[in-house]
């Protein structure tokens, strides 16, 4: 009680000298305690508080790195504090943790603990919050152990920035104002696509994997060697390949934002430039049907046809005609080869451009040339291990007893593609006897069209030995009157007027023509 009656009356005299003494006295009293414990710690502090400067506009990035530092759900530091702030946004199902006001974490970096104090200070008469944190080394190693612990801190907030934030999915707007400040209108980007649900053979499922990691991971690489941090993706298969699933994928599995680049919407090369600013780092910028969206090819024919009427006129003629095409109001081969790889390609970090076609050979080469598409991915039909991931995915099945004749259909021409396998297992996924028999039946179905398709070839090919084109064929380039016509005096002039082999071939080829339907009647 003595003990307690002496610190009570210590308490009062302090109070007392708070009241008397002058508030620079205080001050300066104040410093010296605080200096006096700085020189006895054997710690040393730095404060990182929420905004840069007084002003309380621009925040301290720093301080948001710390935030999401300790505030990972999987943080250990944070994990083991006394009292946490749970959070959980609507469009997110991912729970945050937040360091309550005024406690501390402890962590350990090279086998040193550091401590992490967050301060929270409201201002007198006002509503407003002053945030900080206190980081706390030990003074020995401060030198050493600064640097790297923030670089540390830094690497693992975007990294859990990236993964934790929300995707977006973007789409270039078409507004009409003439303004390019907001090009861009986004929704929230859940697609369920992965590598593991995706149709695809195990191989190539890994070297696509493997290849995005390493891009990923290549910031210094790509610096290294002068490069722009980017990679180009051609995806070219026929429709129901799993081209958009693929990308969906790719997205999920990088956590990076879609931008769906719809080139017809772009009025010029200006807008595109623009349009492309604005995208952010991390990002997927996709064209999709690239050899449909404009014609690109174009530009070509029209250098070409101007080229031979400049070489007739004088150099003001020129630059007038040359003036126009540059004026012509559209998106060029150039404009986009330069929003592939040229200057403004650079203008961003940690991006990826896809090309999807469902016609390789449509497509410009300059557009897939390497160093612009540097990844070409073939889609193809379904394959065999395709479809057992389909058959897993959809039915639940990890065995069947019509898996070998389904895959005996696929190794002899009969395959499908993975939106029409999907298509009929989800139609039938409450029952799958029912399911793989109604995918075999169209196997077969594709097996059969496939063998009457080469016999049709094979026929035409035949007939053309001889000189003798099929009644179809006939039909596409004109009457059968003229081609009767043609042919007989196209083989009498190659077989010297055999007329009674004339005849012969005239005879056969009207009797076809009796006995086959004739689709252009």
């Amino acid at each position: 009680m003595e003990i307690l009656s002496q610190m009570w009356s210590l308490l009062g005299l302090l109070t007392v000298l708070q009241n008397v003494l002058p508030s620079q006295l205080l001050s300066l009293l104040h410093s010296l305690y605080e200096s006096l414990q700085d020189l006895l710690s054997p710690y040393s502090y730095f404060e990182i508080p929420e905004f840069n400067g007084y002003c309380g506009v621009d925040l301290n990035d720093l301080y948001r790195h710390a935030h999401l530092y300790l505030n990972a759900a999987s943080h250990a530091p944070a994990a083991a504090c006394r009292r946490l702030t749970l959070s959980r946004s609507p469009s997110s199902n991912r729970i945050s943790f937040a360091v309550a006001p005024n406690h501390t974490v402890h962590d350990a970096f090279r086998g040193h603990r550091v401590t992490w104090t967050h301060h929270v200070e409201t201002a007198q008469d006002s509503l407003e919050e002053k945030r900080s944190f206190t980081l706390r080394l030990p003074k020995r190693h401060r030198h050493g152990l600064l640097s790297p612990y923030l670089a540390h801190v830094t690497a693992r907030a975007e990294e859990f920035e990236r993964v934790s934030r929300e995707r977006r999915l973007f789409t270039n707007n078409t507004s009409g104002s003439g303004s390019f400040e907001s090009g861009w209108v986004s929704v929230p980007f859940r697609h369920p696509s992965t590598f593991e649900t995706l149709a695809l053979e195990p191989e190539l499922k890994k070297q696509i994997k493997d290849d995005l990691t390493a891009f990923a991971d290549g910031k210094e690489f790509y610096k290294r060697v002068g490069r722009a941090w980017k990679r180009g993706y051609l995806l070219h298969g026929p429709p129901g390949s799993g081209k958009s699933s693929l990308i969906a994928a790719m997205a999920n599995f990088l956590c990076y934002d879609v931008y769906d680049l719809e080139l017809t919407k772009v009025s010029d090369n200006s807008e595109l430039r623009s349009l492309l600013i604005q995208t952010t780092n991390r990002s997927i910028i996709v064209i999709e049907d690239i050899d449909c969206s404009v014609d690109l090819t174009a530009d070509r024919t029209v250098k070409k046809t101007q080229a031979a009427k400049l070489s007739l006129k004088s150099k003001k003629s020129q630059t007038s005609s040359f003036s126009r095409c540059e004026e012509s109001g559209r998106v060029t081969l150039s404009g986009l080869l330069n929003f592939t790889d040229g200057l403004w390609s650079c203008c961003g970090e940690e991006r990826i451009v896809v090309f999807t076609t469902n016609h390789r050979d449509s497509v410009d080469p300059a557009l897939v040339r390497c160093g612009r598409m540097d990844v070409h991915v073939s889609l193809s039909t379904c394959g065999v291990h395709a479809f057992r991931e389909l058959a897993r995915n959809y039915l639940g099945v990890e065995s069947h007893v019509l898996f070998d004749a389904v895959e005996g259909c696929i190794r002899n021409g009969g395959s499908l593609t993975p939106a029409h396998v999907g298509e009929v297992l989800l139609r039938n996924r409450g029952d799958a006897d029912v399911a793989m028999r109604e995918v075999l039946t169209a196997m077969q179905g594709r097996m059969l069209a496939v063998a009457a398709a080469d016999q049709t070839e094979n026929e035409e090919a035949m007939t053309a030995a001889v000189g003798v084109r099929s009644p179809e064929s006939v039909l596409l380039m004109g009457s059968p009157e003229n081609w009767d016509a043609l042919s007989g005096k196209k083989r009498k002039e190659q077989h010297g007027g055999n007329n009674n082999w004339d005849k012969k071939v005239k005879f056969f080829v009207r009797l076809r023509s009796l006995t086959r339907s004739d689709p252009g009647r």
